[in-house]
């Protein structure tokens, strides 16, 4: 086994801003779109979705926090789920975190990033190209040392703010749509049970980045310390905030552009932006926007490349002898650049909303799991000292156990051919995650 040992050196701060700024990354300003062309242009349920998926996403982050915080270890999920359920389960969940789902988040992020900037170049053209550059340039900052990424971060996270709280203070001076909110609730000829298991993938896609503090634990100055604060102050108080946020930012998007509209919007945001300030001042919001979207690139790589590296460390990864060194600066360069390869193949794709979808179901396998394994852990190892307790047990883990199937199974059989093969596609790399393992380990 390789015993590097990563280098200690972020704070509460750093932790608190990679939540955020995975969590504040692209979803808010791009989501409107696949949202309200779910519900064919109908505003109520897709308001609606925003208010039940961040309950379904807090309640996941209080349910998460407990055992997070029993095992303060880099690796997160993969960690919690090895203690839970033992190595195989374990491995499974890291397997599908760096082949699938941090690559997906990254490529997503990525392309989001791209179509932002096309506005100013005026063409889609270079789409897949800056997307890929994105993604390098990423890389390349990464591997010169966590502190400085951590430090990047922090500056990412303060000016994605910046923004949101213009269209937000704007949106609501100057729209002019009176529409009702809720009304119509949703369009014509439409299962409401399966377009709000549509809605809450595309919403949670939003949320998604509450899990990714645990990853970087073992980078943490005092993790003992400072991972309960970040969790329990970063994802469980900062969540129902953000979840604020994002219903307000919502209403000033629908007092500005009717949901109708937005439906068509690739960059709905920008043009919310564009209708409030006119062209100059849109861009300048977009230029936020395009921090917001880079900043969330940055956490998702952070941490996605340090559960290859946990996973390399104990010699379960193909290339585990290279994946698990670090750099002079005492970052895992290798396993960084994995991850970003595989995100970098997914960008191609060119396709936000797939690729978005896929990182959600891939991830809502194993959240599900974790929040199950809260209950079992409460069981098996009882006697274990915890620092923080899920609130109202065991109805808030439940709940968010109840939600993460109902979205799975949605993904799985309800939501359509596409997200059906997606589903497919990712237990397909599961089962060759588990051959691999049975064979080599």
């Amino acid at each position: 086994m390789n015993n590097s040992v990563l280098k200690k050196n972020l704070g509460v701060t750093t932790a608190i801003s990679i939540v955020i700024g995975c969590v504040i990354g692209s979803g808010i300003f791009f989501k409107p779109q696949a949202i309200y062309s779910a519900t064919h242009g109908a505003p109520g349920l897709g308001l609606i979705a925003w208010i039940i998926t961040g309950i379904v996403s807090i309640c996941g982050a209080l349910t998460f926090a407990e055992i997070a915080i029993m095992f303060p270890r880099t690796g997160g999920i993969v960690t919690y789920l090895k203690e839970a359920f033992g190595e195989t389960i374990g491995f499974l969940a890291g397997w599908i975190q760096v082949l699938v789902f941090y690559p997906a988040m990254i490529s997503a992020l990525a392309v989001a990033f791209s179509n932002q900037l096309s506005l100013f170049l005026k063409t889609d053209q270079y789409i897949i190209v800056i997307a890929i550059g994105c993604i390098i340039i990423l890389a390349g900052m990464n591997s010169l040392g966590s502190k400085p990424a951590g430090r990047l971060q922090i500056i990412f996270t303060v000016s994605k703010l910046i923004p949101i709280v213009l269209l937000i203070i704007f949106g609501f001076i100057k729209g002019q749509n009176d529409a009702p909110l809720f009304s119509p609730m949703i369009g014509k000829d439409i299962n409401t049970v399966v377009v709000l298991g549509q809605l809450m993938v595309s919403v949670l896609f939003a949320f998604e980045g509450w899990t990714g503090v645990g990853a970087i634990a073992g980078e943490l100055k005092n993790p003992g310390k400072d991972l309960p604060r970040a969790i329990i102050g970063g994802v469980s108080i900062i969540m129902a905030i953000i979840m604020a946020i994002y219903l307000i930012i919502n209403i000033a998007y629908l007092k500005v552009i009717p949901a109708s509209s937005l439906a068509f919007l690739k960059a709905p945001a920008a043009a919310v932006a564009i209708k409030l300030f006119g062209n100059i001042g849109g861009k300048i919001i977009a230029v936020g926007i395009m921090i917001s979207v880079f900043g969330a690139c940055n956490g998702f790589l952070m941490s996605g490349s340090r559960v290859a590296f946990a996973m390399a460390q104990e010699e379960t990864l193909p290339f585990s002898s290279y994946l698990s060194k670090l750099n002079k600066d005492k970052v895992p360069f290798y396993s960084i650049f994995l991850v970003a390869l595989i995100g970098i193949i997914y960008s191609i794709s060119g396709q936000f909303n797939l690729l978005t979808d896929l990182a959600v179901f891939s991830s809502w396998l194993f959240y599900t799991l974790t929040f199950i394994a809260v209950i079992k852990l409460r069981k098996d190892k009882s006697f274990v000292k915890r620092e923080y307790k899920v609130p109202f047990y065991p109805i808030i883990p439940l709940i968010a156990i109840i939600s993460g199937l109902f979205v799975v199974i949605n993904q799985l059989f309800l939501s359509g051919i596409r997200s059906t093969v997606l589903s497919f596609a990712s237990l397909g790399v599961l089962l060759l995650g588990y051959l691999y393992y049975k064979h080599f380990n």
